[in-house]
């Protein structure tokens, strides 16, 4: 289980044998069901979580109880309610399973100890936050300059194995459309 996290890891920084060792030492599993949440709102966010296995959906409900979709993440991803993490505040998102799914949860005060003594892990998450920084400002971009059909091929460009396994209208969602909107692209595209 720990192979999949310490490849992952890897792309970004080279570890010693002990440095992996302590790491995967701090790591505890977490099995959650087809939806079932992880996190909700009001929750204490004091860890973030490495997807093993599964696909899971953070979203947020407005004041007139409908969803809307911020994040998807599938395996080699993390997530969490990451504005609930590192500001200490309560959640203000559902994270649910949309699959079965096995985590491996990072906790909050394990990770900043882990800072001190394998500084490099500082800059694993940097690269980590960066590239998430970067992901959902093209992501409002794309939401202001482009159709509902353009965002959707570059959705299933960018994200080709979620796309396949998220059911459309929680696609369609995280595009900002409507299910019937998403579904007569779908067809005009075949």
């Amino acid at each position: 289980m720990y192979s999949q996290i310490l490849n992952h890891i890897s792309r970004d920084i080279s570890l010693t044998a002990s440095e992996k060792e302590e790491f995967t030492g701090i790591l505890s599993e977490k099995n959650i069901l087809k939806k079932e949440f992880l996190i909700q709102p009001g929750d204490k966010v004091d860890s973030e979580y490495y997807v093993v296995k599964g696909c899971l959906k953070a979203f947020y409900r407005d004041q007139t109880g409908e969803d809307h979709i911020i994040q998807f993440a599938i395996e080699d991803w993390w997530m969490s309610d990451f504005e609930a993490f590192f500001k200490d505040t309560p959640a203000a998102l559902y994270v649910e399973a949309i699959e079965d799914s096995i985590l491996l949860k990072l906790d909050k005060t394990a990770l900043e100890m882990l800072y001190q003594r394998i500084p490099k892990f500082e800059r694993f998450f940097r690269l980590k936050i960066t590239n998430a920084f970067v992901a959902l400002r093209t992501r409002i971009l794309s939401s202001l300059q482009k159709t509902g059909k353009e965002r959707y091929l570059e959705f299933c460009q960018t994200y080709p194995k979620i796309e396949k396994r998220v059911p459309n209208y929680h696609i369609a969602n995280y595009l900002g459309l409507k299910p019937e909107s998403l579904s007569r692209i779908r067809r005009e595209l075949q």
